[in-house]
């Protein structure tokens, strides 16, 4: 998902109460078998900059519990915005 920055929509809130955070891990061990994990989180009228840095808070608890896991790449959005496969 990109996010365009002009005109100032990176500042406007989305005004929705969950967050989600898609991020593609992959075990470390094996870097050729990765996953995507669906993290969600509450979060009143933030903002895609807020997003993003609330969802490194919520990937570092995750990556915390997960140790065998490494983070790929992670995009943030409202909570339903991402197909899960």
């Amino acid at each position: 998902m990109e996010w365009p920055l002009a005109g100032g929509w990176f500042g406007k809130t989305w005004g929705c109460p969950m967050i989600e955070v898609v991020a593609l891990v992959c075990f470390i061990s094996a870097p050729e078998q990765c996953k995507d994990v669906h993290l969600s989180f509450a979060a009143q009228s933030v903002t895609p900059h807020q997003c993003m840095m609330y969802g490194q808070m919520e990937l570092a608890k995750w990556t915390r519990g997960h140790p065998k896991w490494q983070v790929r790449k992670w995009k943030c959005g409202r909570a339903g915005l991402f197909a899960k496969a």
